[in-house]
């Protein structure tokens, strides 16, 4: 089974949110939904910018964790490193 940590994004320059999960498909669609009342709720926080696989739920969770310890310009030069328009990689995992 894969594991996932995440990087979601409200716009450029917006709100941002470090999550892991064992289904990014699934787990990205309740953000975009609002299914679950949170932080990503409030400030409207849908759109998937970056994304890592691992191989097992103890990486992933220490590298959420790590990444929630950043710095905000630490984690924008993660994401435009690969995602320099920050585009939303949603319909890319979709498939």
């Amino acid at each position: 089974m894969a594991y996932y940590v995440y990087i979601l994004a409200s716009r450029r320059d917006g709100a941002i949110y470090v999550g892991v999960t064992n289904d990014l498909v699934r787990r990205v669609y309740e953000h975009r939904i609002k299914a679950v009342p949170g932080f990503t709720k409030k400030y409207n926080i849908t759109q998937l910018v970056w994304f890592e696989t691992y191989d097992d739920p103890i990486s992933a969770i220490s590298r959420e964790k790590e990444l929630k310890k950043w710095k905000r310009v630490w984690k924008t030069q993660l994401i435009e490193k690969d995602n320099p328009n920050l585009n939303d990689l949603y319909e890319s995992i979709c498939k």
